[in-house]
């Protein structure tokens, strides 16, 4: 999936740092990424590449995270123009940059580039919020609330009827994606992960499920969402009633009939669930 980059190390731990000449830049601008491609894969910016154009960029960048021994920051300067090798690339195409390493770091910098574009003003006075300096945090200073970074938890269910898994697609009101997908939701107020899984296989496709296992969890920039799989066995009737403002299909498929192209995208926590179940390993 694409936050497993062993056997690089990503460390999230907040650092009050100057940035070293050495370290990657992202410069996000209009739902897009500062970079370019070259033959081992994708290139970032390092701070001197744009410190050249930018005297002052050093002063200008935001700590992110590390990875490995390099530091990762964000060009919070004026909007610059793609020049040279470089141009702006849109978000969407991230998770297809290779190594995979390097679209899970500019995936996760453009969670972070938002939640700080978002949160400018206190939701409790209005007034304006200031970076805390010795955490992951934006405080007023007028009535002293602390704002975190909104992470939010999701499911992701493949429910299964003997040698049978429940393959959905999206309607297209719903979302853009077009190839299968399994059953998936957000959790609600005062609601357990189990207690999510069963609403939304019930909302979705009408059915009562039983044996929840869980299987594994995925933090999916894209979203701010934390992915959180679980395996489940249909519990009686297994005729579908479709959701149709969400689903365009759902349908019961054997494990060799899954296609190849859903169960080899695992980038996602979705096709690697999708990959496990046509292999038999669940």
């Amino acid at each position: 999936m694409i936050q497993d980059i062993a056997p690089h190390q990503y460390d999230v731990t907040y650092r009050s740092i100057s940035a070293a000449d050495g370290d990657i830049v992202f410069i996000y601008q209009d739902g897009s990424l500062l970079c370019c491609m070259e033959d081992d894969g994708i290139i970032y910016p390092r701070i001197q590449d744009i410190a050249g154009i930018i005297p002052q960029t050093r002063e200008t960048v935001r700590f992110l995270f590390r990875i490995d021994d390099t530091g990762f920051f964000e060009f919070c300067g004026p909007a610059l123009e793609a020049f040279g090798k470089w141009e702006y690339v849109f978000k969407e195409k991230i998770r297809g940059f290779r190594p995979l390493w390097k679209a899970f770091a500019a995936i996760t910098g453009f969670q972070m580039h938002e939640w700080y574009a978002n949160t400018q003003f206190c939701g409790t006075c209005g007034h304006k919020l200031e970076e805390q300096g010795t955490e992951r945090a934006m405080k007023c200073s007028f009535c002293g609330k602390v704002r975190y970074p909104q992470i939010c938890p999701s499911v992701i269910v493949g429910v299964t009827n003997g040698s049978k898994l429940l393959m959905t697609k999206y309607a297209a009101s719903h979302s853009k994606y077009r190839r299968y997908a399994l059953i998936a939701g957000y959790a609600e107020i005062g609601e357990s992960l189990e207690d999510t899984v069963r609403r939304e296989v019930m909302e979705e496709v009408g059915l009562h499920v039983k044996n929840l296992r869980y299987y594994g969890s995925q933090p999916w920039s894209y979203t701010d969402t934390l992915l959180v799989g679980f395996f489940c066995e249909a519990d009686g009737d297994t005729s579908i009633t479709m959701d149709e403002s969400e689903l365009s299909v759902a349908e019961w498929m054997e494990r060799e009939a899954i296609p190849p192209e859903s169960a080899d995208d695992t980038v996602s926590l979705t096709g690697a669930m999708m990959k496990a179940f046509k292999e038999g390993v669940v």
